[in-house]
């Protein structure tokens, strides 16, 4: 059997963001968005969010969200 990985809890990710020094929605009118767009990333596949957000932590949007990236098996799926 093959343990998966979850996806990281939105809280979480917010906590990550605070302690590198910025809020989402700081990072989001930073990207040159409204306050609350980033937000939409915590909830559902943005790909462009993702490696925003990502990058700001310095990791792959892969590892914080894994299951929009890899199937139940581990393969990449994108």
């Amino acid at each position: 059997m093959i343990k998966t990985q979850n996806d990281w809890h939105p809280a979480d990710i917010i906590a990550a963001l605070r302690k590198r020094g910025t809020k989402l929605a700081a990072l989001s009118r930073e990207s040159g968005f409204s306050s609350s767009t980033l937000s939409n990333t915590l909830a559902r596949p943005w790909p462009k969010g993702e490696k925003i957000i990502a990058d700001r932590l310095g990791i792959a949007p892969s590892i914080i969200w894994p299951s929009r990236y890899f199937d139940k098996n581990r393969n990449s799926i994108k």
